[in-house]
């Protein structure tokens, strides 16, 4: 009955994708900013109450400028942040290519990075000071890497650099996938190791009703830290928080 189930889900997923994807190609552009943003958040949260995730919301978002800094789980963490509060994601260049999933990552506004380039990185924190200037809300996930929502891996300071140059605050944001039931956090959303995106999908369809627990932290300014003693600061920061 589980996998049934897991199965007409994922069929109503690749529905909403392609809804979306066609929302995206034929009218999305004619849209106010205001209007994209409200439109990626009410895809998310649809596509969210497909898989069988309720996000809970702890804390306000801060409004633009402001860079989100959240730990990373899974590639539902996009998903998750946008039915929160929309923001623009640094995402890796490779998913701009992936079919479907990047002309929705596009849409959705984020900007891309080529990973291990430290010339793209060095473009990159200059588009992003230069959104910050303009107004935007972006958000990072300066782990570099998924962890299990229990524990936070290291922040990785370089993107950070980015709210030091435009002289805007850093919001951190702490993740957490639970169970419904339970109220025990799950592990079946995690994006790690030798899991691939179908895989992590499939367990996630398959596993019980969960909670998307976004808890917002009190956006925070340089005040003369280096991006590296704050990005320590922010760890322990979104550490707490979890």
């Amino acid at each position: 009955m589980r996998s049934l189930n897991a199965i007409a889900k994922f069929v109503r997923v690749i529905a909403w994708v392609l809804r979306g994807y066609w929302h995206v190609r034929l009218g999305f552009s004619k849209l106010s900013d205001d209007q994209q943003a409200r439109a990626v958040e009410v895809w998310a949260r649809g596509m969210l109450a497909i898989i069988g995730i309720e996000v809970r919301v702890k804390g306000h978002p801060a409004l633009g400028p402001v860079l989100m800094a959240a730990n990373h789980i899974s590639w539902l963490d996009i998903l998750v942040m946008h039915a929160a509060c929309h923001c623009r994601f640094v995402a890796k260049s490779e998913i701009r290519s992936w079919p479907l999933v990047g002309v929705l990552t596009t849409g959705g506004g984020s900007l891309y990075i080529e990973r291990g380039s430290r010339n793209d990185a060095m473009r990159v924190v200059h588009q992003m000071a230069e959104a910050l200037q303009q107004g935007h809300v972006l958000a990072v996930f300066p782990e570099g890497a998924t962890g299990d929502g229990i524990t936070v891996l290291p922040f990785h300071a370089n993107l950070l650099q980015a709210a030091v140059a435009a002289h805007a605050p850093i919001q951190p944001v702490a993740l957490q996938f639970i169970d419904a039931h339970t109220h025990d956090v799950s592990l079946a959303p995690c994006y790690r190791d030798d899991d691939t995106l179908a895989s992590s999908l499939w367990r996630t369809l398959c596993a019980p009703p969960l909670l998307a627990q976004v808890r917002y932290g009190d956006k925070q300014y340089a005040d003369g830290r280096s991006r590296r003693e704050w990005a320590q600061d922010l760890h322990a920061t979104v550490a707490h928080l979890l």
